[in-house]
């Protein structure tokens, strides 16, 4: 009988690191496409802003063109001790963050572990407050109590993927969603942390143990103010010339209305608005079929992009998925 305290409600997505050697189109992507806050550490670091908090994406360069690193904020102190005390339980080893690391991030202190698919998971309880004013397009960004947005992982192995997130957050599964692309049926898992219908998403492809995704993550949310502001963010993506992956529709479970960019690293970039917030007390899982009610159509797609992502398919066979055994569990039966 697990008699651990549980830390479900206490665990906020706070910050994204995000390795790239494009540096120019990431600042153009994130100030004058998306609308963010953009401050310039030095040469090598870049940061992005959506509130007061000194840091919400911190862009270092490298050449992985990717995600490498998710930092989670936890509402104390007893929360944080529990999660690392879970983690070390597991023999899974626990490095604290040097002050330099924890002050680019916009916090006080900083422990990370091994995460899926290579992405580092780091968590923090004290974020820095910035002393600077917001200088950003936008009016302003959801945050709070339901974490900066979510981030969405492909996945051969979504079960552990689920587990591993359980172990570590107790995160609650939301639902689930059906889908058929280009004759490839999905199936997406919907996690959530706190009352954002989910922080975590993880798509597999049914029936076949491949990969079409090259990046860590498939994309990253943040939720916009207002509608006003998402609309404007779609049409500053589109004068800029910065490629548009699915056009402006609305999710089936979350109801969600939303459109996904490409960013400069190649992974998607998804701006919504007004996402449902879940009532612990009523809410039931349910499996939903397609991920929208309306739009999200493909935009540019050819059939090279669809030979290609069958391509990177193939490839991802011959690739091992870290999903961090230990922390992993067994899934559950509805997996």
């Amino acid at each position: 009988m697990n008699t651990a305290p549980s830390v479900f409600g206490a665990v906020h997505l706070g910050y994204i690191v995000i390795e790239s050697n494009r540096f120019a189109d990431w600042r153009r992507f994130g100030t004058d496409a998306i609308g963010m806050h953009h401050d310039a550490v030095d040469s090598h670091l870049m940061r992005f802003r959506l509130d007061d908090q000194e840091c919400r994406f911190l862009v270092r360069r490298g050449p992985a063109e990717d995600v490498v690193a998710t930092g989670w904020h936890i509402d104390d102190h007893a929360g944080f001790e529990e999660i690392e005390a879970r983690i070390r339980a597991h023999g899974v080893p626990v490095v604290e963050g040097t002050a330099e690391e924890a002050a680019l991030r916009g916090v006080e202190r900083l422990l990370r572990f091994p995460g899926p698919k290579g992405i580092t998971q780091e968590i923090y309880t004290t974020p820095r407050i910035a002393s600077e004013p917001l200088r950003m397009l936008a009016s302003g960004w959801v945050t709070g109590d339901s974490g900066m947005g979510h981030i969405a992982i492909t996945s051969t192995k979504p079960t552990q993927l689920r587990g591993y997130f359980g172990t570590v957050f107790d995160a609650r599964l939301s639902d689930y969603i059906d889908e058929a692309i280009s004759g490839v049926k999905l199936k997406v898992r919907f996690l959530r942390v706190n009352e954002r219908h989910h922080s975590i998403a993880i798509a597999a492809v049914r029936g076949l143990p491949i990969d079409p995704v090259r990046t860590r993550v498939q994309h990253l949310n943040i939720q916009a103010a207002s509608l006003d502001d998402l609309a404007r963010s779609y049409d500053r993506v589109h004068e800029l010339g910065f490629d548009m992956a699915l056009s402006v529709g609305q999710h089936t479970n979350d109801k969600e209305l939303s459109y996904y960019a490409r960013t400069p690293s190649g992974f998607e970039w998804e701006v919504g608005w007004n996402p449902l917030v879940i009532d612990e007390a009523t809410w039931q899982p349910s499996t939903h079929q397609g991920i929208s009610i309306w739009g999200h159509t493909p935009v540019g797609r050819t059939i090279i992009d669809k030979l290609d992502q069958f391509r990177l398919g193939g490839l991802s066979l011959a690739r091992r998925e870290d999903t961090v055994p230990s922390l992993s569990g067994a899934g559950t039966p509805d997996d």
